[in-house]
């Protein structure tokens, strides 16, 4: 009796670790998506010039994708389209065939990475969305059960 509660403890403590982790990482976001900006250059774009390092997972023609440096997930990569566009509710019928693309390639991806159970995708938007880099950016998340309702 006293190793399970002793289990549930341990369990209990590090959800309560992951939780506390997780809600600072999301205010953290909250807080820089309060003060982002649109038109600046992007953290994204350094990425694409090679000014920053980093190793893609994907790439081709119109987009690339790349693991999260502050993952939420045991997986999670982002998706970018190299020809900038701020934020989707910036997005014209002519991205349409881009939009679509992105997703494709995510769904790629994720297959790649052994994420057969599922997975979830999001898109911030603007700032109530909590986005805190004008560079549209699709994140694919899995690699665990996912929670509902996710806001």
């Amino acid at each position: 009796m006293f190793l399970s509660a002793g289990r549930n403890f341990v369990r209990n403590i590090s959800s309560y670790r992951y939780l506390t982790t997780t809600c600072a990482r999301m205010a953290s976001e909250v807080d820089k998506a309060q003060t982002a900006t649109k038109g600046e250059d992007t953290i994204f774009g350094k990425i694409l010039r090679k000014e920053i390092p980093c190793k893609f997972i994907y790439e081709d023609e119109k987009c690339v994708a790349f693991n999260d440096v502050n993952p939420q997930a045991p997986t999670h990569f982002l998706v970018i389209p190299r020809q900038p566009l701020a934020q989707l509710s910036l997005a014209e019928d002519g991205d349409a065939e881009l939009l679509g693309h992105l997703l494709v390639v995510g769904k790629k991806v994720a297959k790649d990475l052994g994420l057969e159970k599922g997975y979830r995708v999001v898109i911030n938007n603007g700032q109530d969305g909590a986005q805190s880099v004008y560079h549209l950016h699709l994140h694919f998340l899995g690699g665990r059960q996912m929670q509902w309702p996710p806001g």
